[in-house]
């Protein structure tokens, strides 16, 4: 049986996590190169890419919480494309953010080997087996951390705001468009990146409290914190130094410090800076750990991956795998390039995460129930694509050809280890087969129960006596247009043969129930019950009716819940009663019921359904 992850991140914990990963070598590197290429408009540089990732925000924000699993954006691309590209897709962002946690590690051995003089990639490496550790304890003591370092690390930035507003010289911003619109634009492209960490909350989503909240609000805020920080930060910055000095400097932040405060200013912004780089580093390995115990439990990678340690609750040979390999980057390997790699990489999975988004709604698939909605569906999406690819082109033919070749080394593994493993529908193939495939079945309920078990496991769902009863209840799709005598007579049948009574007894009693009271208690939804002799005797018949069943008074009926039971299991009828009447409330039920396709998508309308539960 598959072991679940602790749910122990809250919302602060993942407004941490992701603004960790954000602030690090785009705030306290990139400005000062950035500010070469734009000029004073880095400003809205920083701005613009921050609007850029605001559709693959809110298209993964709406995909956890409908399926929050570990392996974030993996997971839900394997369920929208498949295992083939889901293999792609989970060493793909298992390979960035394991490159940008060594980046980070390089960047506090950089720091440290100031202090130490002890070589800048031995540092690296400690500091890599101290997060290893870190992350091996628990994920709860790793986002505590996370909260503590990013807390600590704003507050700095903020005393840099507000000590150097006043020193800035406004001279330093004109003329504002140095270099014009398109150098601006251009330099977004070129900063996208500061705003990558964002989404690696996705791959914790699985350890998250109240997800359907915590995930999209912490994003969300992180966001916005995170833009405003970059505005004002670099505003700061391009106002307290000589625009030649910024042009040529790798610490921009830094050097404003010390124009602003001198020595001691720096010191302290320094400090923010290492505690920046920590706080990616440990979110990297936090996140990028997740990847292999998602593929291994998908069968893409071998199943010695799912091992959770029985203490600590935590995935620990994925950490192990993870952290090792960080080392070997440090130690090794150049990361210039391969940094350059993952970044086309990860734009490459934000176009992914906005076509799987737009995939799982062509696909209406009943159990696909994510708690929050991306707006201005499917517009936002198609900018996120767009301004995906034309990010992608920016980057060059020759990091777009390296980036095909990682691609294609994912397809080949696929191919040698994962293809005669993998199992799994997709929701490709779901909505493939409401466009072409009207009169046969292309695929089977596995997609449709994963996610229904994800939903019922997401909202601790209680499995009470009525959702037992619709998990084992006989579900009918009727097709043609039928009187309600014949309807009943075709139900007295069915259930006449599973409870061992006479079909005849039961047709005349749904006659006589009828003619004392009409069961039809609103428009197009009807409640046939009736009390049989014995013992011990329940049972519910789910039907769908597209064309209807025609009651008495020409009432048209396309939703019918068939009761039948003895007399001592009167409490539970009343209870049953109860609880459709609650979930014909709804008033999305009309529409799921009419709109799904297939048995097990009806019998997923009623079982997940909002109601009071027993």
């Amino acid at each position: 049986m598959e072991k679940s992850l602790k749910k122990e991140l809250n919302l602060l914990d993942i407004f941490c996590v992701a603004t960790g990963a954000m602030i690090s070598s785009g705030l306290f590197i990139l400005p000062g190169i950035a500010f070469a290429k734009a000029g004073p408009a880095v400003i809205l540089s920083y701005s613009i890419a921050g609007l850029f990732c605001l559709p693959t925000l809110f298209s993964m924000a709406e995909l956890t919480t409908a399926m929050p699993k570990a392996g974030g954006d993996y997971f839900y691309i394997m369920r929208g494309f498949g295992p083939l590209l889901g293999t792609v897709a989970g060493f793909s962002t298992w390979f960035s953010l394991s490159l940008k946690g060594a980046f980070a590690l390089i960047g506090m051995g950089a720091y440290l080997s100031i202090i130490t003089h002890l070589p800048l990639n031995i540092i690296a490496v400690i500091c890599c087996l101290f997060f290893i550790f870190l992350n091996l304890v628990g994920v709860k003591e790793a986002g505590r951390f996370q909260v503590i370092l990013v807390l600590g690390l704003i507050a700095v930035l903020l005393g840099y705001v507000i000590l150097g507003v006043k020193a800035a010289k406004p001279i330093n911003f004109s003329p504002f468009f140095s270099n014009g619109l398109g150098a601006m634009f251009a330099t977004a492209s070129f900063v996208f990146i500061s705003y990558g960490g964002l989404t690696k909350v996705a791959a914790l989503a699985e350890e998250v409290k109240n997800p359907g909240r915590n995930l999209p609000l912490g994003m969300i805020l992180s966001l916005a914190v995170t833009s405003c920080l970059y505005a004002v930060v670099i505003y700061v910055t391009v106002g307290v130094l000589n625009p030649e000095s910024l042009k040529g400097t790798l610490i921009p932040i830094s050097d404003g410090a010390g124009a602003i405060g001198g020595d001691i200013l720096r010191i302290i912004i320094s400090i923010g800076a290492f505690l920046a780089f920590i706080s990616t580093a440990n979110a990297g390995i936090m996140t990028a750990a997740r990847y292999p115990l998602g593929m291994s439990r998908d069968k893409l990678l071998p199943a010695a991956f799912q091992r959770i340690s029985s203490k600590f609750k935590t995935p620990y040979l994925s950490i192990l795998f993870t952290g090792l390999f960080m080392v070997a980057v440090i130690m090794f390997l150049q990361l210039d390039l391969l940094v350059k790699v993952a970044s086309s990489i990860l734009i490459l999975l934000y176009i992914f995460a906005n076509f799987t988004l737009i995939l799982f709604r062509a696909s209406r698939i009943s159990s696909y129930r994510p708690k929050f909605y991306a707006p201005f569906y499917p517009y936002l999406q198609t900018i996120g694509i767009l301004g995906g690819t034309f990010l992608l082109i920016e980057m060059g033919t020759f990091i777009v050809f390296l980036t095909v070749i990682f691609i294609l080394a994912g397809f080949a593994w696929y191919k040698l280890y994962a293809q005669k493993r993998a199992v799994g529908d997709s929701a490709l193939i779901y909505a493939l087969e409401r466009l072409v495939a009207k009169d046969k079945e292309l695929i089977s309920d596995n997609l449709l129960t994963e996610l229904k078990d994800i939903v019922i496991q997401r909202d601790e769902i209680i499995e009470d006596k009525f959702h037992k009863l619709i998990e084992q209840s006989d579900i009918l799709d009727i097709e043609e247009i039928l009187e309600m005598e014949d309807f009943f007579r075709r139900i007295s049948d069915k259930l006449g043969k599973k409870l061992n009574l006479a079909p005849e007894n039961l047709f005349r009693k749904f006659i006589e129930r009828e003619k004392e009271a009409n069961t039809v208690i609103k428009k197009g939804l009807a409640i046939p019950h009736i009390v049989v002799e014995g013992e011990n005797i329940f049972e519910i018949l789910l039907l769908r009716a597209k064309k209807g069943i025609i009651f008495p008074d020409d009432n048209i009926v396309h939703t019918i819940f068939v009761l039948v039971g003895s007399i001592d299991q009167r409490q539970l009828h009343l209870k049953v009663l109860a609880a459709i009447a609650q979930i014909a409330q709804n008033p999305e039920f009309e529409r799921d019921w009419l709109g799904v396709k297939g048995e097990e998508e009806l019998r997923n309308v009623v079982l997940l359904a909002e109601r009071r539960r027993e």
